[in-house]
């Protein structure tokens, strides 16, 4: 017997009363504001629908009047929320740059369905980006280029127009591919969530993210990794996500390492990253990728090194040499953590366990605490001189590492 699943029911349609849709929308702000506070919903970046190349089955105008009607009613509720849009999928593809370039034409110069007048509210530029892995004789092979480009085609678009170059731009999912819940048993291509590939990912692509940004004299305010938590589900079962069963995984120390990185961005030169044009054309598929990215404020600096290749497997740790500059202390406080197969780590400690479906209390605790950011040894004092030091790692391929000082 084959059963039929209807995914596109009524909610894909567009609303048989937009004044309905324009009423729900007010109520809805109304009262997030009032649960919430009008400074904390102020915050916000409101959007009209996810994906309306593929979730959408109006026209496209009849979106362009979804969203006048959706934008009319938040500013009735309050005028000082921010509003935009499109979160279009695939942004690269020809389809997607017309649909995306046919919401901007409308928001600045075409007649508002709702008011009348012309122009709709365009506070932010929302678009997706996706890798592209496969499966090649049973290993998982990467593919950021997709994902750059997507990235790459959002930044020109919004620098195409005056109104829009200095637009707050968000990448409103930023991932691998594209499915989430698609586990690796179903799809032996992501098989790469659990370990350390999706970490060392992250890291390579994010910072080429923040080159883009440059390129492009854009104002990235945020990139958003799709992913969700899975309950009740079986351990480490490849679903994109950033625990499973209440333990970390290792791409979630990825995070908490960006997230110690504070102050502003400063240059960070390797004789081993591959250009970005490289990358964007082909990935990473010669050599490793050995890259840095770079902060620093008034009391701290930091450096997070990675050593990354499409093709998903181990190989002996590399020797870096690590040079910081203008460091303005004689003495520094140098901790360094690690991500790779011994350190921050739940999902190799889980296979030498055995892979338990049915752990016990104790190995549930060794997970946890295996999951969590660990160092590489224990923080030490290092004397500088000429305002500067020169720090000696061993990266393993797949490994990432931040080099944190404090002073």
């Amino acid at each position: 017997m084959i059963h039929t699943v209807i995914f596109f029911t009524g909610w894909a349609y567009p609303p048989k009363d937009y004044n309905k849709w324009r009423e729900l929308v007010y109520q809805w702000v109304k009262h997030s504001v009032e649960r919430y506070g009008k400074k904390e919903v102020e915050s916000w970046y409101w959007e009209v629908w996810n994906e309306p190349n593929g979730y959408w089955k109006g026209t496209q105008q009849e979106y362009m009047k979804l969203y006048d009607y959706a934008a009319d009613g938040l500013k009735h509720a309050l005028p000082t929320a921010r509003i935009g849009g499109l979160n279009i999928a695939g942004t690269s593809g020809a389809g997607a740059l017309k649909f995306m370039n046919a919401f901007v034409q409308h928001c600045l110069h075409d007649t508002n369905y709702a008011t009348g007048k012309i122009g709709s509210p365009l506070e932010a530029l929302l678009f997706h980006a996706k890798g592209n892995p496969t499966l090649k004789n049973g290993v998982v092979w990467m593919n950021m280029s997709p994902q750059l480009r997507d990235i790459a085609a959002g930044m020109k678009l919004a620098a195409s127009y005056p109104e829009t170059k200095n637009l707050p731009l968000i990448v409103g999912e930023s991932d691998p591919e594209g499915c989430a819940a698609c586990g690796m048993a179903t799809n032996p291509s992501n098989a790469y969530r659990n370990g350390t590939m999706y970490s060392s990912y992250t890291a390579a692509t994010f910072a080429r993210e923040y080159e883009l940004m440059d390129q492009y004299n854009a104002n990235l305010i945020g990139a958003v990794s799709w992913s969700f938590e899975f309950e009740n589900q079986p351990w480490f079962y490849g679903f994109r996500d950033l625990a499973t069963n209440g333990v970390d995984k290792p791409v979630l120390n990825v995070f908490r390492m960006f997230g110690m990185m504070k102050g502003k961005r400063v240059m960070a030169e390797s004789n081993r990253r591959y250009a970005l044009q490289d990358v964007m054309d082909s990935s990473v598929r010669r050599q490793t990728d050995i890259g840095a990215l770079a902060s620093t404020d008034k009391n701290s600096a930091a450096v997070m090194i990675w050593n990354y290749h499409d093709e998903d497997r181990q190989s002996p740790a590399e020797n870096i040499d690590v040079t910081i500059s203008d460091i303005p202390a004689k003495q520094i406080k140098f901790t360094h953590y690690r991500i790779d197969n011994e350190h921050s780590n739940s999902y190799e400690l889980w296979k030498k366990m055995g892979s338990p479906q049915d752990p016990t209390a104790a190995q549930i605790k060794e997970l946890q605490n295996a999951g969590a950011l660990q160092t590489m040894g224990q923080p030490a004092t290092i004397t500088t001189a000429d305002k500067k030091t020169i720090l000696h790692i061993s990266l393993p391929r797949q490994g990432v590492s931040l080099l944190k000082l404090d002073w």
